[in-house]
């Protein structure tokens, strides 16, 4: 007689995908990858029969205690999508016409080293660039790989990302800190909306909230955080500068600065407050659009309310065309009212591994840069952009197109590149006619893209499940993640390739080919913690021997500026024939500079607000997360659409005086009156065709993404 209870627990046990002998299944620790590398979230992959068959999130991994975002949940669609690239490619059409042929990986690898030493044998190894786009985790050993084969240049898709944000940070501090949630009591959210780009940052950021923390939100935009805003300023797209100056009118005239800071601390002072006389209450809204009474009260609660910390996000503050000025602008606000690296402010801690900072230190930096700048060739890009290079320890790689059409200071023939998409340059078909002018051309991705539809050779990597990696987390907590499952088809790590290369074009660098695992131990040295260790815990290590380093550390060793001071007054852009102070401009195209350009274009188009479901264009593919937003959209006031005889879901043209997208109306109280707000990764509308490649910051090059001028017209 059959036991109809045991049977169906049986049953409910296989189609419960739950683990056991009985069924097969077994959990394995990881983490997704999709995301940027502060916001990987800790995994539990369901495998079997050497298949994962389910994700939920890692309940204790320290990050994200079980949350799992859209993406991190679409994580099998993702690695089993039939968009996949199976086997190494090598082309044998025209560039672009998908005509490629299957080769052995002995055969892709020996013609990419033959070609490139060839080039470097021919015009030099500045001919080739060495670039990296999405994912981020092999960034060191590309760089290491560059210098080492001779090439300066090094470039990557931060040339549009974080490190404009740095690089102002730099200006004023020498370093920059992360906000000290724990400890604060008031938090200047500056551009930033982590409901969308960091889960876990938004459990910590609630549990503050709950203990009192005061937010002030800055942005054009209604976000998930502006609900929980004691003040929302709402500021016309590429004012930031403007405002922080306002606001710094108001502390500094009310006298609530830290006097004690400023006079000990800080460099250029007096021509600081001299300048910021000019942004009064009144002119400031001419300026930004926000109340004159609601920047008051921002300003006293953020300078009264210590400690208070300084939130902004990476690259919404500088992707305008007066970004780096803007950027510093707001920074000074944590110097003015002595908030830099003090308990509850924003903390300065050393980046430990891939720009996350914990208590364990490494040699990262000295494992990646093998090579001084001075011993060779100029990086893309630093006879335009001096500043950037003397403070960003890579090139320019907005430069690359006009680098590559005019072969001056000298040519650009080739490229390996690493998860590239060239719609992420301004003026996008541009950059793609320009990667036709190489003489060779390499893309390594997991899918077959665009880019690589014009790719010489197509390299397949594989997923975070198919690989191991070193992760840090700032909870103190390191990983050395194991293979979930084999990599599919013939896809290879990007790691495993790149060292791989290093046998054939870097033979001298000794290191690199010992191999991965020895340059991950050589690295992780200062910390005592090996990869040996790290695999006694698969599922992470919480580093409890480790001691975070003091707070204001500049007592005792003063700013890594040349003055030693925090600059209000920056030495180095003095050095260049620049402006020292943060001065506000314009945006390049705006109703106050080109009133001429407004009569025809009135309204204010913003790129790249992030939506919940994407991460650039490393989701679109997916069915779970593209049928959240099936449509290219643009985000209009219903104002706007009113005036227009435009209705929700209606089609639009979007237009600015470059081109011209047709994609759908979505009507919405999110963006303000006069903004249009438009996502920048479509892959069937893509936004940087909107924007002209020379629309950029002159002291970055960062391109005016969230600033121009546009026009909606129903079709």
């Amino acid at each position: 007689m059959v036991d109809m209870k045991e049977s169906a627990s049986s049953i409910g046990r296989t189609t419960g995908k739950i683990p056991g002998e009985d069924t097969g299944i077994s959990i394995h620790k990881t983490f997704c990858s999709i995301c940027n590398a502060p916001t990987h979230c800790g995994i539990d992959a369901y495998v079997k029969g050497g298949a994962v068959i389910k994700v939920e999130g890692s309940e204790s991994h320290p990050h994200n205690q079980g949350a799992l975002c859209s993406k991190g949940s679409a994580s099998r669609q993702y690695i089993y999508h039939k968009d996949r690239i199976r086997t190494p490619l090598i082309r044998t059409g025209e560039r672009g016409s998908d005509e490629f042929r299957p080769v052995s990986w002995e055969e892709a690898l020996e013609t990419i080293a033959q070609k490139l030493l060839r080039i470097k044998e021919e015009t030099g190894p500045e001919s080739v660039v060495f670039y990296a786009g999405y994912s981020k985790w092999f960034r060191p050993f590309l760089k290491r790989l560059a210098h080492s084969f001779g090439s300066p240049n090094y470039c990557t898709e931060s040339s549009t990302c974080y490190q404009a944000t740095a690089m102002a940070a730099r200006l004023n501090y020498g370093c920059f800190g992360r906000p000290d949630l724990k400890n604060a009591r008031c938090l200047l959210v500056w551009s930033h909306n982590p409901f969308y780009t960091n889960t876990a940052m938004t459990r910590r950021l609630m549990e503050a909230i709950d203990r009192g923390l005061k937010i002030i939100e800055v942005g054009p935009l209604i976000t998930p955080m502006t609900r929980h805003a004691a003040v929302h300023l709402r500021i016309r797209p590429g004012t930031s500068g403007a405002l922080a100056l306002g606001m710094a009118n108001v502390i500094i005239e009310e006298d609530l600065y830290d006097r004690e800071f400023v006079d000990k601390w800080t460099h250029g002072f007096e021509e600081f407050q001299q300048y910021v006389r000019e942004f009064s209450p009144s002119a400031t809204e001419a300026l930004t659009g926000v109340p004159a009474e609601l920047i008051v009260r921002a300003a006293r609660l953020y300078a009264t309310t210590k400690p208070a910390a300084l939130l902004p996000s990476a690259s919404p503050t500088v992707h305008h065309t007066n970004g780096v000025q803007n950027h510093r602008a707001l920074t000074a606000l944590i110097g003015l009212t002595g908030n830099f690296d003090r308990p509850g402010g924003n903390y300065v801690v050393p980046p430990t591994w891939l720009n996350i900072s914990t208590a364990a230190s490494t040699r990262e930096d000295q494992f990646k840069q093998v090579r001084q700048w001075k011993d060779m060739a100029p990086r893309v890009g630093e006879d335009v952009y001096p500043v950037w290079c003397r403070l960003t320890p890579e090139g320019q790689a907005v430069h690359i197109p006009f680098q590559i059409q005019s072969g001056k200071p000298y040519p650009i023939r080739a490229m390996l590149a690493f998860g590239m998409r060239h719609r992420m340059w301004p003026g996008s078909d541009w950059m793609l006619e320009s990667l036709k002018k190489l003489d060779f051309f390499v893309n390594v991705d997991l899918f077959m893209t665009e880019t690589g539809r014009f790719a010489d050779v197509v390299l397949p990597a594989c997923t975070s499940f198919e690989r191991s990696e070193l992760r840090f987390w700032v909870e103190n907590y390191v990983m050395w993640s194991r293979p979930v499952i084999a990599p599919l088809y013939q896809s290879r790590s990007d790691a495993d390739i790149l060292f791989d290369l290093a046998g054939r074009m870097a033979p001298d660098d000794g290191l690199m080919q010992k191999g991965y695992e020895a340059s991950i131990d050589w690295i992780l040295k200062p910390s005592g913690l090996t990869i040996a260790k790290l695999k006694e815990h698969p599922a992470g290590l919480h580093l409890k021997d480790f001691q975070m380093p003091p707070y204001r550390k500049y007592e005792k060793q003063g700013f890594p500026t040349p003055t030693g001071k925090m600059e209000f007054s920056s030495t180095i852009l003095k050095e260049e024939g620049d402006d020292p102070l943060p001065r506000y401009q314009e945006p390049g195209l705006s109703p106050r500079s080109t009133p001429e350009v407004a009569e025809k274009f009135p309204l204010i188009l913003t790129t790249g607000a992030r939506l919940p479901m994407y991460v650039h264009s490393r989701t679109f593919r997916l069915g779970w997360t593209r049928g959240l937003r099936k449509d290219p959209s643009a985000d209009i006031n219903p104002a706007d659409g009113a005036s227009r005889g435009i209705a929700d879901g209606d089609r639009i043209f979007l237009s600015t005086p470059r081109a011209s997208l047709e994609v759908r109306a979505h009507l919405t109280e999110i963006v303000p009156p006069g903004v249009v707000s438009f996502y920048h990764a479509w892959p069937d509308a893509d936004a940087n065709m909107l924007i002209a490649p020379d629309y950029l910051d002159p002291l970055s090059g960062y391109p005016g993404f969230k600033s121009l001028l546009c026009q909606v017209e129903k079709i």
